[in-house]
């Protein structure tokens, strides 16, 4: 096992990679440094390996699943994440280890919105995005995390091997920040310094295709984390436009005996049972996302006893 792993994911990065690996090896110079190239076209992977790193490939594309291969292949303590863009400084990466490493932090997020972020990113709606999503989220699980998207993280070792990646893109980012959240795992956060893309350096995000992802993975997570919230407010918003529809037919009927617009009323009647169909699926999901919890608090004793047992 490993005492840091600096996982590196990669897709044509030939301009930068070298940088990244010869910064990570100055910075942490007793980390293995791993990078994951995925398809490139452009020579990363041979670049990489000229570096020192430590080159392997993960054929499938998409970041989502060259981090899963990643967490499913390393066994380390602490396991630094960051992007082979050079868009982060190394100077952070110490203190991001050492919360991990001696503060037995579960996720150390690298901050770039509260440092260079919104003055060196160039994108504007990247900008809104980030702070959308970072508002979305905090507000949904009652969290304080500082940069919902940034690729600069470090985790520990009961992390990394209890989170199952299910996203294949970007939107990999968001999936981590919940599970540590939904799971109440020590979640700290270092501002670190972001500069933009090197000229002739292309991102490979998006904005309004992977945006859009980002933003369908928050909701999804929701409805799974939190199934008695999400279906709460769907019961409360059903049973509203049941109310609206209904109440001027009541009001007539109290008035005149009569029933008009018949149609209208067998219409409230189903959107009204809905509500409650959904009120009742919230309450069986939540026992279910408990059980879930507690089941998790299972697992995480056994990766607790398979790393001592790695560590000898």
């Amino acid at each position: 096992m490993d005492k840091i792993a600096v996982l590196i994911p990669c897709y044509n990065e030939a301009q930068t990679i070298k940088k990244v690996v010869t910064d990570v090896k100055q910075a942490l110079p007793e980390a293995v440094v791993y990078v994951y190239d995925n398809n490139s076209t452009d020579g990363t992977a041979e670049l990489a390996r000229a570096a020192g790193a430590v080159v392997r490939h993960e054929y499938k594309q998409g970041k989502g699943n060259v981090i899963r291969r990643m967490f499913r292949e390393i066994d380390a303590e602490c396991y630094l994440m960051i992007d082979g863009d050079d868009t982060y400084p190394l100077n952070c990466a110490r203190e991001l280890v050492d919360k991990v490493l001696t503060r037995s932090a579960d996720m150390v997020v690298g901050d770039r919105l509260s440092s260079t972020y919104f003055r060196e990113n160039k994108r504007p709606f990247h900008n809104f995005g980030n702070s959308l999503m970072r508002t979305g989220i905090n507000r949904l699980f009652h969290a304080d995390i500082k940069d919902i998207m940034t690729g600069y993280r470090a985790f520990s070792y009961e992390f990394v091997k209890t989170f199952p990646v299910f996203s294949k893109g970007f939107e990999i980012e968001t999936e981590m920040t919940i599970h540590a959240v939904n799971y109440n795992m020590q979640v700290e956060n270092v501002v670190v310094e972001y500069r933009d893309r090197p000229a002739g350096s292309i991102s490979k995000l998006n904005t309004y295709s992977d945006g859009m992802k980002v933003i369908h993975k928050m909701i999804q997570l929701y409805k799974n984390y939190k199934p008695m919230h999400f279906f709460g407010a769907l019961c409360a918003l059903l049973v509203l436009l049941a109310l609206v529809l209904m109440i001027p037919i009541v009001n007539v009927y109290l008035k005149t005996g009569l029933v008009p617009r018949f149609p209208t009323l067998i219409v409230s009647g189903f959107i009204a049972l809905a509500g409650i169909q959904a009120f009742f699926s919230g309450m069986i999901l939540q026992v279910l996302a408990a059980k879930d919890r507690r089941d998790f608090e299972y697992r995480l004793a056994k990766i607790n006893e398979e790393k001592r047992e790695k560590l000898g």
